[in-house]
């Protein structure tokens, strides 16, 4: 018998279908995990990330029901769709997890970030910061004759420009909260 000649990547009018069915295209996402406010919760969150090798972008905790003991773990995150679906996955199945909501696929979300900077400079390099601060609504809460630290929240892509922004100034330290975010509508 002969054997069957069927180039790689076949057609779809073959009935094998040899493409592979997954993409090498990274996205982020923004997760909300409802988790049980206990010792070694987050650890365990955590520990499903450094244990795959996933990567953490930005991480936010915070108990947001008192009576029933509840936190709420806010997680960005990157990969492919694949490694996202496995993320999502594999977080259901930690016992103090509740909740797992991929924010960026459920639908319209906000995302906000609160950035602390410290600027040092003189003379026109600190006109100059104090000038960008009133365009990016950020509020003076320090400042000395040396130095001012700026508070700013917004979504994570205004913390960044307004980072870019004061480096040449004369940025010397910057402090950030991570993502919090929710998902928009009633439910």
């Amino acid at each position: 018998m002969a054997a069957l000649k069927i180039k790689k990547g076949s057609t779809s009018h073959s009935a094998y279908n040899l493409r592979p069915n997954f993409s090498d295209v990274r996205e982020t996402h923004t997760l909300a995990v409802l988790v049980e406010n206990e010792p070694g919760a987050l650890a365990r969150v955590i520990g499903l990330f450094s244990g795959r090798g996933y990567n953490i972008d930005s991480l936010t905790v915070a108990e947001v029901d008192h009576t029933g003991h509840q936190s709420r773990i806010t997680i960005v995150t990157n990969g492919t769709p694949q490694v996202i679906e496995q993320i999502k996955t594999q977080l259901g199945r930690i016992v103090p997890v509740h909740e797992v909501h991929d924010l960026t696929v459920e639908g319209p979300s906000v995302e906000r970030e609160l950035g602390l900077f410290k600027v040092a400079g003189q003379g026109d390099k600190r006109v100059e910061a104090m000038r960008l601060a009133d365009i990016f609504r950020a509020n003076v809460v320090d400042t000395t004759l040396e130095s001012f630290v700026f508070e700013i929240t917004g979504a994570p892509e205004k913390i960044d420009a307004f980072a870019d922004l004061m480096r040449p100034l004369g940025l010397v330290e910057v402090a950030r909260t991570g993502v919090a975010a929710l998902a928009r509508g009633a439910e």
